[in-house]
């Protein structure tokens, strides 16, 4: 049974029912104020439930609030990994369509930050226990740590607000402080948490904020922010990934096991994360959002069944997967079967991919009126291929059985008859080929315009945590053969990936590997080889969770991601002229419909945005001040390039 998490609002009511003269000065003894609402256990209980709308809170690349463009894959949208599939649909930072925000931007110190404060000048208040004070106090920390991570992330400096301010306070026309004085307070919060958070999980709840989930933030943080300190050159960055070490080993004891899945396709603990009932107990899941029928549903599974589902991946990003032997699709021994078809791109891939992105097929549909919701192979046996790997959706009934299976249809359990499904009109479809279907299962109910998905989806868990600590040992100097075995390859391993040896990897491992840009140098310098296979990891096995942005900007590498021209998948003329397509070579040009003399190439979808004046600019590495708060309050200086 998914555990159900009710909160209670606190409300003050105003009461004037007494008829003695001095009833305006007293409060009366049924009337919920600051003061003495905040008295026992499950006051502050009930106080803090609001702040685990933190975790759907759309600001927040990572949180659970909505799905499709403005939800998780919003993040890696931004970092290039994704667009839009329109035509309208290109990348804002690439081609530099950032618009001055008057307010919002993320920039808010008065709904958590306020309510944490609240909380916090009460502890002192109450007949609780030591333990129980200090656990509050904990949990407080958590979510202010948590929240100052993401305004660090955007703005740099930043205000340090640790107190109920009113407009007399002189913190209100404060100036921001330091980024590292405000990041060693919040590693200093993160900590002081982690050691006083209280076991108190019969009164709070199963899945509540623990002290696992302070070392997840910890292990998150820290990677980030010494990251970001390394390669945007601000120094002091190694006791940031220590701590993130340490907290990552530490979680590592507790979770030592994958979740591999129940539905017995390659990768299926992977893709099951995202489709499964209930997260309850699962292997590797620390924290994770319960959703309910009737109380919480959401519409994840429904909306990448529709035509309104915009999100696709683009052939940069398939590239990046790795072969089922653990090598690069450039690598000279990798075998990879080229794109002149989607059916040769996606053979012997990491199956992670085939989770991610619908991978090919073909079929028939039914006669008569049923024929849209019945289907049977085509004569070519080819058009099965990935069919077999996934599974057969045998029915097409709605629910179905099962998680990811092939035929995919849509939310009313239409037939899709074949994938890629090129162009913008009807469901399923998308510009260039490769269609985002995380969320996709076969058992989740769905309606037209209705929420009645229930998954579970995880916040934290074990994977990030592996990955943060292969990185930061590699930032430190301590990765090893050992480090992999105990981090990337147990990724690999249950994604069916041949294992990394660290040995191998060398300067010509892929040719194609990434390049950073150091401040002032427009070339960029390649990433070193290991580094490099670490962070595709990292990329794969996070893609669509909402981590691209934060990582493409704290690795200083987002021109690499962004200022190149935007492809689909490999077609003839004849098929990009009936989706009013254009097909793209570097060396030729264009061909559409009517111009150009190519028969066949890659789909285009945006151009290069370098060749047309545009392209990453330093200042989006950090997000613009909302003018109106500089208005407000005259000592808050601008970020660099984003003018007064």
């Amino acid at each position: 049974m998914k555990n159900i998490l009710l909160y209670t609002s606190l409300c003050a009511a105003l009461l004037c029912t007494s008829c003695n003269d001095d009833f305006l000065e007293k409060t009366p003894k049924t009337d919920l104020t600051e003061e003495n609402a905040l008295q026992s256990y499950d006051n502050f209980k009930a106080f803090m439930w609001p702040c685990y709308n933190m975790f759907t809170d759309n600001t927040i690349g990572t949180s659970l609030a909505v799905w499709g463009e403005n939800g998780q894959y919003r993040s890696d949208m931004n970092a290039g990994y994704m667009e839009r599939k329109y035509e309208s649909g290109f990348n804002s930072y690439a081609f530099q369509n950032i618009a001055s925000v008057a307010s919002g931007n993320g920039w808010d110190f008065s709904s958590y930050i306020r309510r944490i404060n609240i909380m916090l000048s009460h502890l002192g208040d109450t007949k609780m226990t030591q333990a129980e004070k200090d656990h509050w106090r904990a949990v407080g920390y958590f979510f202010h740590s948590f929240w100052y991570m993401e305004l660090i992330d955007r703005f740099g400096d930043v205000p340090w607000v640790t107190k109920v301010l009113s407009s007399g306070d002189s913190e209100v026309m404060g100036e921001r402080m330091n980024r590292k004085a405000v990041a060693d307070s919040v590693m200093n919060r993160l900590k002081w948490a982690e050691q006083h958070i209280g076991s108190f999980k019969g009164r709070d709840g199963d899945n509540t904020i623990d002290q696992n989930c302070v070392r997840a933030a910890i292990s998150r943080f820290g990677l980030r922010e010494g990251t970001w300190r390394k390669y945007h050159e601000l120094g002091e960055y190694e006791s940031y990934l220590k701590e993130s070490v340490r907290a990552s080993e530490l979680l590592m004891k507790d979770y030592p096991t994958l979740y591999t899945g129940v539905d017995g396709q390659p990768a299926a603990g992977y893709g099951e994360m995202w489709t499964t009932d209930d997260l309850k107990g699962v292997p590797g899941i620390i924290f994770y959002k319960s959703y309910m029928p009737d109380m919480n549903p959401h519409n994840m599974c429904y909306i990448e069944r529709t035509s309104s589902h915009y999100v696709e991946m683009n052939a940069n990003t398939v590239g990046l997967y790795l072969m089922k032997n653990g090598k690069p699709i450039a690598n000279a021994t990798s075998g990879f079967h080229g794109n002149k078809t989607m059916y040769a791109e996606f053979r012997d891939r990491d199956p992670r991919l085939y989770h991610t992105v619908i991978p090919p097929y073909k079929v028939a549909a039914g006669k008569g009126t049923e024929g849209y919701r019945t289907w049977h192979f085509t004569g070519n046996a080819a058009d099965r291929e990935y069919i077999d790997i996934m599974g057969i959706n045998a029915t097409c009934s709605n629910p179905g059985t099962g998680m990811k299976r092939l035929p995919d249809q849509n939310w009313s359990a239409s037939l899709v008859p074949q994938i890629p499904r090129l162009g913008t009109g009807s469901f399923v479809t998308c510009r260039s080929g490769y269609y985002v279907w995380k969320n996709t299962d076969n058992w989740e109910q769905n309606f037209n315009q209705g929420s009645l998905n229930v998954a579970d989806k995880p916040i934290f868990k074990i994977e990030e945590v592996l990955l943060n600590e292969a990185e930061a040992k590699f930032e430190l100097g301590t990765f090893t053969q050992e480090v992999a075995d105990k981090t990337i390859n147990l990724l690999r391993k249950r994604a069916v990936v041949t294992a990394m040896t660290v040995a191998d990897i060398n300067n010509s491992f892929d040719p194609n590997r990434g390049r950073y840009y150091p401040k002032g140098n427009a070339t960029g310098v390649l990433v070193d080889p290991v580094l490099w296979e670490i962070r595709r990891e990292r990329i794969v096995e996070l893609m669509g969770e909402g981590f691209g942005f934060y990582d493409v900007r704290r690795w200083r590498m987002a021109p690499w991601f962004l200022n190149r021209p935007t492809l689909g998948v490999w077609a003839t003329k004849k098929e990009a002229a009936a989706a009013h397509l254009t097909l793209y070579n570097p060396t030729t040009g264009l061909s559409d419909g009517t111009n150009g003399s190519m028969t066949e190439g890659n789909v285009f979808l945006f151009n290069d945005p370098v060749k047309e004046g545009k392209g990453w600019l330093e200042k989006y590495y950090l997000y613009q001040i909302p003018t109106t708060e500089i208005v407000l309050n005259p000592n808050l200086k601008q970020n660099e390039g984003w003018g007064n």
